[in-house]
């Protein structure tokens, strides 16, 4: 399974802008330059995560980015459906006949309680988590 690299940077600028102190934001530039990647891009993907209510935006020239006020609850799986949308990883394909179609597809079973087990594991990973480890392994 491969998230897309939209993905990994929305990750780590959230661990990132956990690290930062409340009610300080950081701008998109510094935000890219520490993952070296485009302002444009990140901007698109920061988008992404205001529109999910995990960042907040402050326009101005001493404007920019902040983790939403509940920044403790935030998990990966947030951030991941956020970024990649909540579609499925697997869907059946089976090519036989409608009869055969009628049957539950016992491979999307087996995936789907594999991609449920995953997207557990990533809801009880929370941001904030991560951020502390980081912090701690800095000082």
């Amino acid at each position: 399974m491969k998230y897309s690299k939209a993905t990994n940077y929305a990750l780590h600028t959230m661990v990132f802008l956990t690290t930062v102190e409340k009610g300080r934001s950081t701008g998109v530039d510094v935000l890219a330059k520490k993952q070296d990647v485009s302002p444009t891009y990140l901007s698109k993907i920061l988008t992404k995560l205001v529109k999910a209510g995990l960042v907040d935006s402050t326009p101005g020239a001493n404007g920019g980015y902040s983790v939403a006020q509940y920044r403790k609850n935030i998990s990966f799986l947030d951030v991941i459906h956020a970024i990649e949308g909540q579609t499925v990883m697997f869907r059946c394909s089976s090519e036989h006949d409608d009869a055969e179609q009628s049957h539950d597809c016992l491979i999307e079973q087996a995936m789907t309680n594999a991609e449920d087990r995953l997207k557990k594991e990533l809801s009880e990973t929370y941001i904030a988590e991560i951020a502390m480890k980081m912090t701690a392994v800095k000082e």
